[in-house]
């Protein structure tokens, strides 16, 4: 069997501290009020994998299973809502946490609103959640997705009453061609990507993401817990800078080891970390991964400070990797809990279980610095949101590890 990863090794004590605010658990309990305030909100299952932990070689492996967020079967949905909501609270002059719900879609607040129409680009998930939102709130929403996206996508997307079309461009060029449709037509653009001009939705993006790291935290403090590893996957980063920042502020004195996990044929972060020069580093092409939510070649600018400052490793990793972690989370171990996780959602269990096992990354497994007393926190991002290739992977071996 043959493995391939890439990985930078950055030394955070020589680093800036970075500004966490915006991220602190104050924020967290704000951003956790308003998503419970929707009557679909149910916090998702932290999953502890005993025996996969036991059978790795780790103390403890723990996954949160965000399949079941919001009935959407991905993560993104946090982000999104709480984008809006707080667009909203802004444009109104008050406060989101005078804006649960309920007061949202009140005929006082629609009335004072008038009809709104957002706008994004997405590889589906986000999307998704941005057409549900806007769904919930009686308001509109248009949805441009990159060359290759499956039409299952496109589907559930339309679903909920958006406009939804696929381009013949990639999904930075998509983001771009969003924007403008944005400014020519009064639009409301809403993507995790940010750039110069474009830093309060994307912020608030992150912010809305918190409400995952916050209920895994509250979970694992029940237990008496503390994770000493964190494996977050990678697109923009915008859900990475959220969790490390999270993590980074709960824990400022004793900060959980944190990898971050990117595709091979996607690795902006691993690019710009491994340049180490102050300049971000796109990747550019068509980015041909099976990890569709993670194919994003431009890292989002406001949290790569926080990467940078708090993120111990970047890794690059095959598509394979992704695929042998579906496999691994789908075909649980005897008293351990079925996870159906995406190709996006499975990467990082799936760097776990093979540095963990394969004897050619027994070096990789060191500079990670995971062993028999390792507490090991991954976040399975979505579920089967692509749900005829889950099954060819999972059923049918496709990508195998070679």
């Amino acid at each position: 069997m043959t493995v391939k990863y890439d990985l930078v090794q950055n030394d955070i004590s020589t680093r800036e501290i970075a500004d966490l605010s915006f991220l602190n658990e104050d924020v967290a309990k704000k951003v956790l009020k308003f998503h419970s305030s929707f009557g679909q909100y149910a916090e998702t299952p932290l999953v502890e994998l005993k025996e996969l932990a036991k059978y790795l070689g780790l103390k403890d492996l723990f996954v949160k299973d965000e399949s079941h967020r919001f009935g959407l079967n991905a993560f993104k949905v946090l982000g999104g809502s709480f984008t809006i909501g707080q667009y909203i609270a802004n444009k109104l002059g008050k406060n989101i946490e005078e804006l649960p719900y309920k007061t949202l879609i009140s005929d006082e607040i629609k009335k004072e609103l008038g009809e709104i129409t957002f706008i994004t680009a997405t590889d589906g998930n986000h999307g998704r959640g941005i057409a549900w939102t806007a769904e919930q709130l009686k308001q509109k929403a248009i949805v441009y997705m990159p060359k290759g996206s499956a039409q299952e996508r496109v589907d559930k997307i339309r679903a909920h009453g958006a406009f939804c079309e696929v381009t013949e461009m990639n999904y930075d060029d998509t983001v771009r061609f969003c924007n403008d449709l944005a400014e020519k037509n009064g639009y409301v653009m809403v993507q995790d990507t940010s750039w110069e001009g474009y830093e309060d939705l994307p912020r608030w993006i992150m912010q809305g993401y918190m409400t995952m790291a916050y209920e895994a935290y509250l979970k694992l403090k029940e237990q008496n817990k503390k994770p000493t590893h964190i494996f977050l996957q990678a697109g923009v980063g915008s859900l990475a800078s959220a969790v490390t920042g999270f993590f980074s502020s709960i824990y400022p004195d004793d900060k959980p080891l944190i990898t971050i996990v990117e595709p091979d044929k996607a690795a902006c972060l691993y690019k710009t970390a491994k340049a180490d020069d102050g300049k971000l580093h796109p990747v550019t092409g068509e980015m041909n991964t099976i990890m569709a939510g993670l194919a994003c070649g431009e890292p989002v600018t406001i949290g790569w400070g926080v990467l940078h400052a708090n993120c111990e490793n970047f890794l690059s990793v095959p598509d394979a990797t992704a695929a042998h972690g579906m496999r691994v989370l789908g075909n649980p171990l005897k008293g351990d809990e079925r996870i159906i996780s995406g190709e996006s959602g499975a990467a990082t269990a799936g760097v776990v279980s093979q540095v963990m096992k394969l004897e050619e990354l027994k070096e990789m497994k060191k500079k990670l610095k995971l062993d028999e007393n390792s507490v090991v926190l991954c976040f399975s991002t979505e579920g089967d949101t692509y749900f005829d290739h889950y099954r060819d992977v999972v059923w049918n071996g496709l990508y195998p590890n070679k």
